[in-house]
């Protein structure tokens, strides 16, 4: 049998389309490229979206018909692509595709020691044998160098697949980032909002972190320009809130934790950290001095129903380690070592829950007015 463009179009004209009850050739939804090449037989069918729901049910019954009328023999499985007036829409970009997981350490107000648990969770979840990245995203206060004892440090720039991205620092372990890597440490950061969430983006998009395990950011205190910039770039796996026992500390950071939890921001808080738990003396260590209130943030965690994930007490060795650039929990014999040592383990825990029980973090999209 001999096969023709026209056949085919009255072929094709058996065949109606659901959204308006058209058949495809008064559609105009054939492209005017019928290809024959003996009994094979190939050409395009035109759609509005790629989201078009009947493209498959309509090129099944395009083949059925062109079976049918203008002969069985016709080759035509397969044979028909498919276009579409629209262009599909980009996937968008995804930043930190080869991390498993982001952990934002936050809390409500500064001084409570986030800085130091982020720094020493970090170097905890190395300990264990995870692949680790720390971002220092205080960009007004950046400490972070200076806890693993790299000020002086300049992060090397290498172009990778035409890009040329920023190689994190190294210390411990663990890769690190800093705005305080590419400012004099003796000057005050003068930024306005867009100026300090920008150099932020950098850190997470210009930088080649690779492959990692978890990915600890190291949130300012409060709530700022700058944490809307990372909950918009980044699907944050989990929170963790840190502070103090005292109610001063407490009520912010029950505000803290009602910022993620937000229905715009919907970001699952892994739990509370309660820092300087107690005071122990290095040559008393079974003693415990309740200096800011005792069990505070065990008692939030209970009413707000989330994990108190660890008790950090407070002792001589920890600030001495964090002026040293040597985080104490690189001494894993001692009381603070331990207790770094089980938050850690606590965390990974609580992020398996996490993973098993709730679908990824989205980023935030913001309604533009």
């Amino acid at each position: 049998m001999t096969f023709y463009p026209q056949l085919i179009l009255d072929a094709l004209a058996h065949v109606r389309y659901p959204g308006n009850g058209k058949n495809l050739v008064e559609n105009e939804m054939v492209e005017d490229n019928i290809r024959i090449d003996g009994n094979k037989i190939s050409f395009s069918l035109i759609f509005e979206k790629p989201t078009d729901p009947f493209i498959k049910s309509v090129v099944k019954a395009a083949e059925q018909a062109i079976l049918t009328y203008a002969g069985e023999e016709a080759e035509i499985k397969g044979n028909i692509s498919v276009k579409t007036k629209q262009a599909p829409k980009p996937e968008p970009e995804k930043h930190l595709a080869t991390v498993k997981n982001i952990i934002g350490v936050s809390s409500g107000k500064g001084g409570v020691g986030k800085s130091t648990v982020a720094s020493n969770l970090a170097l905890a979840l190395t300990k264990l044998g995870y692949r680790v990245g720390l971002l220092d995203a205080d960009i007004h206060g950046p400490s972070i160098p200076k806890m693993f004892g790299v000020e002086k440090e300049r992060p090397m720039v290498e172009k990778i697949n035409g890009r040329d991205l920023v190689i994190p620092i190294e210390k411990y372990g663990v890769k690190l980032l800093s705005v305080g890597f590419f400012v004099d440490p003796d000057q005050a950061l003068l930024w306005r909002g867009g100026m300090a969430s920008n150099a932020l983006k950098q850190l997470i998009t210009d930088a080649n972190w690779g492959e990692l395990d978890y990915f600890v950011i190291d949130m300012p205190p409060g709530t700022s320009d700058i944490h809307l910039t990372l909950l918009q770039n980044l699907g944050i796996t989990g929170a963790i809130v840190v502070s103090t026992p005292q109610d001063v500390a407490l009520a912010d950071a029950k505000k803290g934790i009602n910022m993620f939890l937000n229905d715009k921001v919907n970001v699952p808080v892994l739990g509370l950290v309660e820092n300087m738990a107690w005071f122990t003396p290095a040559e008393l260590p079974e003693n415990k001095y309740y200096i800011f209130g005792k069990d505070g943030c065990k008692k939030l965690a209970e009413q707000l129903s989330v994990p108190l994930l660890g008790q950090i007490p407070l002792v001589q060795s920890i600030r001495e380690g964090g002026d040293e650039g040597k985080p104490v929990v690189s001494n894993e014999n001692s009381i603070t070592g331990q207790a770094f040592l089980s938050l850690a383990e606590e965390v990974v825990k609580q992020v398996g829950i996490r993973n098993n029980q709730l679908p990824p973090t989205q980023k935030v999209e913001m309604n533009k007015k």
